[in-house]
Protein backbone atom coordinates (compact mmCIF):
# COMPACT_ATOMS: atom_id res chain seq x y z
CA UNK A 1 0.00 0.00 0.00
CA UNK A 2 1.14 3.53 -0.76
CA UNK A 3 -0.13 5.98 1.84
CA UNK A 4 -0.29 9.64 0.80
CA UNK A 5 -0.03 11.85 3.88
CA UNK A 6 -1.10 15.42 3.13
CA UNK A 7 -1.53 18.18 5.75
CA UNK A 8 -4.01 20.86 4.69
CA UNK A 9 -5.16 24.24 5.93
CA UNK A 10 -7.59 26.33 3.87
CA UNK A 11 -6.73 24.65 0.56
CA UNK A 12 -10.17 24.74 -1.08
CA UNK A 13 -8.83 26.22 -4.32
CA UNK A 14 -5.97 23.73 -4.60
CA UNK A 15 -7.71 20.42 -3.96
CA UNK A 16 -9.14 19.83 -7.45
CA UNK A 17 -5.74 20.00 -9.17
CA UNK A 18 -4.13 18.02 -6.35
CA UNK A 19 -6.75 15.29 -6.73
CA UNK A 20 -6.19 15.12 -10.48
CA UNK A 21 -2.43 14.79 -9.97
CA UNK A 22 -2.34 12.15 -7.25
CA UNK A 23 -5.33 10.13 -8.47
CA UNK A 24 -3.77 9.71 -11.92
CA UNK A 25 -0.20 9.02 -10.84
CA UNK A 26 1.16 5.52 -10.25
CA UNK A 27 -1.52 3.57 -12.16
CA UNK A 28 -2.01 0.05 -10.88
CA UNK A 29 -0.72 0.84 -7.40
CA UNK A 30 -2.85 0.52 -4.27
CA UNK A 31 -3.21 4.02 -2.81
CA UNK A 32 -4.67 5.32 0.43
CA UNK A 33 -5.06 9.05 1.06
CA UNK A 34 -4.67 10.47 4.57
CA UNK A 35 -5.45 14.18 4.91
CA UNK A 36 -4.88 15.99 8.20
CA UNK A 37 -6.92 19.19 8.38
CA UNK A 38 -5.49 21.89 10.62
CA UNK A 39 -8.82 23.53 11.49
CA UNK A 40 -9.58 24.97 8.04
CA UNK A 41 -12.18 27.73 8.00
CA UNK A 42 -13.12 27.24 4.34
CA UNK A 43 -14.59 24.26 2.43
CA UNK A 44 -11.40 22.18 2.36
CA UNK A 45 -12.93 19.07 3.93
CA UNK A 46 -16.03 19.16 1.73
CA UNK A 47 -13.91 19.56 -1.41
CA UNK A 48 -11.64 16.67 -0.37
CA UNK A 49 -14.68 14.44 0.12
CA UNK A 50 -15.97 15.47 -3.29
CA UNK A 51 -12.78 14.77 -5.24
CA UNK A 52 -11.74 11.64 -3.34
CA UNK A 53 -15.22 10.18 -2.92
CA UNK A 54 -14.38 6.91 -4.68
CA UNK A 55 -10.91 6.54 -3.14
CA UNK A 56 -9.56 4.96 0.02
CA UNK A 57 -9.63 8.01 2.25
CA UNK A 58 -9.16 9.11 5.84
CA UNK A 59 -9.56 12.72 6.95
CA UNK A 60 -8.14 13.50 10.37
CA UNK A 61 -9.56 16.67 11.89
CA UNK A 62 -8.06 18.54 14.82
CA UNK A 63 -9.66 20.49 17.63
CA UNK A 64 -7.15 23.33 17.37
CA UNK A 65 -4.62 24.57 14.85
CA UNK A 66 -1.29 22.98 15.70
CA UNK A 67 0.86 23.58 12.63
CA UNK A 68 2.20 21.19 9.98
CA UNK A 69 4.47 19.31 12.39
CA UNK A 70 1.51 18.36 14.55
CA UNK A 71 -0.42 17.32 11.43
CA UNK A 72 2.39 15.12 10.16
CA UNK A 73 2.81 13.51 13.57
CA UNK A 74 -0.89 12.66 13.82
CA UNK A 75 -0.86 11.33 10.26
CA UNK A 76 2.20 9.16 10.83
CA UNK A 77 0.65 7.69 13.98
CA UNK A 78 -2.59 6.89 12.14
CA UNK A 79 -0.72 5.17 9.32
CA UNK A 80 1.51 3.16 11.67
CA UNK A 81 -1.60 1.97 13.51
CA UNK A 82 -3.29 0.85 10.27
CA UNK A 83 -0.41 -0.40 8.13
CA UNK A 84 -0.42 -4.17 7.74
CA UNK A 85 2.63 -4.81 5.54
CA UNK A 86 6.36 -4.25 5.96
CA UNK A 87 6.39 -3.20 2.29
CA UNK A 88 4.06 -0.24 2.78
CA UNK A 89 5.32 3.18 1.70
CA UNK A 90 4.39 6.66 2.93
CA UNK A 91 4.47 9.66 0.59
CA UNK A 92 4.34 13.08 2.26
CA UNK A 93 3.65 16.16 0.19
CA UNK A 94 2.24 19.67 0.20
CA UNK A 95 -1.46 20.26 -0.31
CA UNK A 96 -0.91 23.30 -2.55
CA UNK A 97 0.40 21.55 -5.70
CA UNK A 98 4.00 22.74 -5.37
CA UNK A 99 5.21 19.12 -5.11
CA UNK A 100 6.19 17.80 -8.55
CA UNK A 101 4.20 14.58 -8.91
CA UNK A 102 6.07 13.78 -12.16
CA UNK A 103 9.13 12.63 -10.16
CA UNK A 104 7.13 10.36 -7.83
CA UNK A 105 7.59 7.18 -9.96
CA UNK A 106 11.37 7.65 -9.72
CA UNK A 107 11.15 8.24 -5.97
CA UNK A 108 9.05 5.10 -5.59
CA UNK A 109 11.54 2.98 -7.57
CA UNK A 110 14.37 4.16 -5.32
CA UNK A 111 12.33 3.40 -2.22
CA UNK A 112 11.73 -0.14 -3.44
CA UNK A 113 15.42 -0.55 -4.20
CA UNK A 114 16.02 -0.29 -0.46
CA UNK A 115 16.22 3.40 0.39
CA UNK A 116 14.45 4.18 3.67
CA UNK A 117 13.92 7.84 2.80
CA UNK A 118 13.79 9.50 -0.63
CA UNK A 119 13.87 13.30 -0.64
CA UNK A 120 12.66 15.65 -3.37
CA UNK A 121 15.49 18.19 -3.54
CA UNK A 122 15.50 21.69 -4.99
CA UNK A 123 19.24 21.87 -4.32
CA UNK A 124 20.27 18.65 -6.06
CA UNK A 125 21.66 19.04 -9.58
CA UNK A 126 18.67 19.65 -11.87
CA UNK A 127 16.43 21.01 -9.12
CA UNK A 128 15.44 24.60 -8.42
CA UNK A 129 12.66 27.14 -7.90
CA UNK A 130 9.96 28.61 -10.13
CA UNK A 131 8.29 31.88 -9.06
CA UNK A 132 9.52 31.77 -5.49
CA UNK A 133 10.43 35.07 -3.82
CA UNK A 134 14.10 35.99 -3.47
CA UNK A 135 13.73 36.50 0.31
CA UNK A 136 12.18 33.07 0.82
CA UNK A 137 14.91 31.42 -1.25
CA UNK A 138 17.56 33.33 0.70
CA UNK A 139 16.17 32.17 4.05
CA UNK A 140 16.01 28.60 2.74
CA UNK A 141 19.62 28.65 1.57
CA UNK A 142 20.94 30.18 4.81
CA UNK A 143 18.94 27.82 7.05
CA UNK A 144 19.84 24.69 5.07
CA UNK A 145 23.52 25.66 4.95
CA UNK A 146 23.69 26.39 8.70
CA UNK A 147 21.99 23.15 9.67
CA UNK A 148 24.11 21.06 7.29
CA UNK A 149 27.26 22.61 8.77
CA UNK A 150 26.26 22.30 12.44
CA UNK A 151 24.97 18.73 12.15
CA UNK A 152 27.57 17.67 9.53
CA UNK A 153 24.85 16.53 7.13
CA UNK A 154 25.45 15.42 3.55
CA UNK A 155 21.80 15.90 2.58
CA UNK A 156 21.14 19.01 0.48
CA UNK A 157 17.44 19.70 1.08
CA UNK A 158 16.38 19.49 4.72
CA UNK A 159 12.89 20.93 5.10
CA UNK A 160 10.85 19.91 2.06
CA UNK A 161 7.53 18.20 2.78
CA UNK A 162 7.86 16.04 -0.32
CA UNK A 163 9.38 12.71 0.72
CA UNK A 164 8.95 8.96 0.44
CA UNK A 165 9.38 6.98 3.67
CA UNK A 166 9.52 3.24 4.12
CA UNK A 167 7.13 2.10 6.82
CA UNK A 168 10.11 0.42 8.47
CA UNK A 169 12.07 3.63 9.07
CA UNK A 170 9.00 5.31 10.55
CA UNK A 171 8.60 2.41 12.99
CA UNK A 172 12.28 2.67 13.95
CA UNK A 173 11.97 6.42 14.55
CA UNK A 174 8.87 5.84 16.66
CA UNK A 175 10.56 3.12 18.72
CA UNK A 176 13.68 5.21 19.36
CA UNK A 177 11.90 8.48 20.16
CA UNK A 178 8.33 7.58 21.24
CA UNK A 179 7.06 10.67 19.40
CA UNK A 180 8.01 10.97 15.72
CA UNK A 181 7.66 14.76 15.55
CA UNK A 182 7.51 17.21 18.44
CA UNK A 183 8.12 20.48 16.55
CA UNK A 184 4.90 22.18 15.41
CA UNK A 185 6.10 24.34 12.52
CA UNK A 186 7.93 23.81 9.23
CA UNK A 187 11.14 22.95 11.13
CA UNK A 188 9.40 19.64 11.90
CA UNK A 189 10.71 18.15 8.66
CA UNK A 190 14.28 18.86 9.77
CA UNK A 191 13.50 17.13 13.06
CA UNK A 192 12.20 13.95 11.45
CA UNK A 193 15.10 13.93 8.97
CA UNK A 194 17.63 14.08 11.82
CA UNK A 195 15.79 11.30 13.62
CA UNK A 196 15.87 9.20 10.44
CA UNK A 197 19.62 9.76 10.08
CA UNK A 198 20.16 8.78 13.72
CA UNK A 199 18.12 5.64 13.04
CA UNK A 200 20.64 4.75 10.30
CA UNK A 201 18.26 5.42 7.44
CA UNK A 202 19.51 4.89 3.91
CA UNK A 203 18.76 8.23 2.21
CA UNK A 204 18.87 9.50 -1.37
CA UNK A 205 17.75 12.73 -3.06
CA UNK A 206 15.93 13.29 -6.37
CA UNK A 207 16.09 16.72 -8.06
CA UNK A 208 12.83 18.68 -8.16
CA UNK A 209 11.73 22.12 -9.28
CA UNK A 210 9.47 23.76 -6.70
CA UNK A 211 6.83 25.50 -8.82
CA UNK A 212 4.96 28.12 -6.81
CA UNK A 213 2.95 29.13 -9.90
CA UNK A 214 0.77 26.04 -9.40
CA UNK A 215 -0.37 27.24 -5.99
CA UNK A 216 -3.63 29.15 -5.74
CA UNK A 217 -3.52 31.60 -2.85
CA UNK A 218 -0.61 32.47 -0.60
CA UNK A 219 1.85 30.12 1.01
CA UNK A 220 0.97 29.17 4.59
CA UNK A 221 4.62 29.49 5.58
CA UNK A 222 5.43 32.69 7.47
CA UNK A 223 9.00 33.40 6.35
CA UNK A 224 10.23 35.35 9.40
CA UNK A 225 8.54 33.00 11.88
CA UNK A 226 10.02 29.99 10.11
CA UNK A 227 13.48 31.58 10.08
CA UNK A 228 13.27 32.15 13.83
CA UNK A 229 12.14 28.56 14.39
CA UNK A 230 15.34 27.38 12.64
CA UNK A 231 17.40 29.61 14.92
CA UNK A 232 15.78 28.39 18.14
CA UNK A 233 15.96 24.77 16.94
CA UNK A 234 19.74 25.13 16.54
CA UNK A 235 20.14 26.91 19.89
CA UNK A 236 18.12 24.25 21.73
CA UNK A 237 20.12 21.44 20.14
CA UNK A 238 23.40 23.08 21.15
CA UNK A 239 22.09 23.40 24.71
CA UNK A 240 21.24 19.69 24.76
CA UNK A 241 24.75 18.82 23.61
CA UNK A 242 26.31 20.92 26.42
CA UNK A 243 23.98 19.50 29.11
Amino acid sequence: MIYFLIPVFNETDNIALLADSVNNCLPGESKFFVFVDDCSTDDTIAVINKHFADKSLQIITKEQNGGPGDSFNKGFDWILNHSTSADDIVVTLEGDNTSDIAILPTMLILSRLGYDLVLASVYAQGGGFNQTSFFRRLISVIANTAIRFIFDLKVLTLSSFYRVFSIGILRKIKEKNTIIITEKGFISMVEVLLKAIRADAKIIEVPMRLDSSKRKGKSKMKTFKTAMSYFFFLVNDLKKKKA
